[in-house]
């Protein structure tokens, strides 16, 4: 066993953005708007503007007196995301953005473009402090946390593209860079934006939501009794607390049965199915009796409220693993399936423009 990796959950404080419009309740912006001695119905003016109709540029908003534009952007809208860069893959399905943000730092989201939904992966901090080695990101540290604008503006983004394109963002999954729950406030005033109708949101349905976690327990409990029907993703990715504190060291902190406890937690104060995310790594994680093991102990904890997401692992540069075979796989989802528990392979878009699971450590930083 190697020596246990640093987590870090302490961002720094340092770099983050002037307070935006979407870092502020719907109370907070009514008193920005009287405080730059304009009148509140332009609190609920700008909020349309922004939510419904994805713009976020004042001097577009031709309903605002002139005079009022240049005070609104300076005040209220300072400049968050600036792409740098839009790859895309699966024939235009996919699209990777890398975006800086007002400090320089590096930050990417990925749109996923189905047939019957379009779905966006998006970051809730700079970089990743959980350290798991098979991660890229996890293993270039953690810059800082997002703002709640910082997440909520990555949503608007690509809502105007897909307007753009005649269709509407259906899905939102918090699986970018960073562990969620690590900027729990940030991120649940960002779920709260995204899932609001209009015009204190974007009205995304919140089943259609999901937030991913490596386990921190304590969160996910909390997160449970916010009266939200999001989805809860747990990043197992292996059965036993001695292979799993080596793939995620935060398991030394909160191990494999304390974290399905808070999954089981969450699935009955919910009453929603958790996802549990499992990267398939050949000889690592993929042997039959861990298969049998995760089937086993997902069963005796959720019942019939989880589901297995296999991943197949995505090359990472450096990655001394490999993804397990396509056999090995298949075996593999048997055999969590004999034990009760439904279990699918995931979908790897973006493989190719290093936009997977996994892969999002902006290119720059090597490059």
């Amino acid at each position: 066993m190697s020596d246990t990796p640093t987590i870090n959950l302490l961002a720094p404080k340092r770099g983050m953005p002037p307070r935006h419009f979407a870092d502020f309740s719907h109370e907070e912006r009514v008193q920005a708007i009287t405080s730059l001695g304009l009148p509140k119905f332009r609190a609920d003016q700008l909020a349309r503007h922004y939510y419904g109709k994805f713009e976020a540029d004042p001097l577009t908003m031709t309903d605002l007196p002139q005079q009022q534009r240049e005070l609104v952007k300076s005040e209220l809208f300072p400049p968050l995301l600036t792409p740098i860069r839009t790859v895309e893959t699966d024939e235009g399905d996919t699209t990777k953005t890398l975006w800086r943000l007002h400090d320089g730092i590096l930050l990417e989201s990925v749109l996923m473009r189905y047939p019957d939904r379009a779905t966006l992966c998006i970051s809730s901090q700079a970089g990743c402090g959980m350290a798991c080695p098979f991660c890229a990101t996890g293993q270039g540290g953690l810059d800082r946390n997002l703002s709640t604008a910082e997440i909520v503006d990555q949503v608007r983004e690509a809502a105007a593209m897909m307007h753009g394109e005649g269709l509407r963002l259906s899905n939102i999954v918090f699986m970018g860079m960073g562990e969620p729950l690590a900027n729990y406030r940030r991120v649940m005033s960002a779920v709260r934006q995204i899932t609001q109708p209009s015009p204190d949101g974007f009205g995304i349905s919140q089943r259609n939501v999901t937030v991913s976690t490596v386990g921190l327990a304590p969160q996910i409990r909390t997160f449970a009794d916010e009266d939200l029907s999001c989805t809860l993703a747990v990043s197992l990715h292996a059965p036993d607390d001695e292979l799993r504190d080596e793939l995620v060291p935060m398991n030394n902190r909160y191990p494999v049965e304390e974290v399905l406890d808070a999954a089981r937690y969450y699935a009955d104060t919910t009453g929603r199915r958790v996802s549990i995310e499992y990267a398939l790594i050949r000889d690592i994680n993929d042997q039959d009796f861990r298969a049998d093991m995760l089937g086993a102990k997902l069963h005796r904890a959720l019942g019939s409220k989880v589901h297995v997401n296999l991943i197949p692992l995505n090359p990472t540069p450096g990655s001394k693993w490999d993804a397990s075979s396509r056999q090995r796989q298949d075996e593999f989802v048997r055999r969590v399936a004999a034990q009760g528990v439904p279990c699918t392979v995931r979908d790897t878009k973006g493989q190719e423009i290093a936009a997977a699971c996994g892969q999002l450590a902006a290119d720059e930083k090597t490059g």
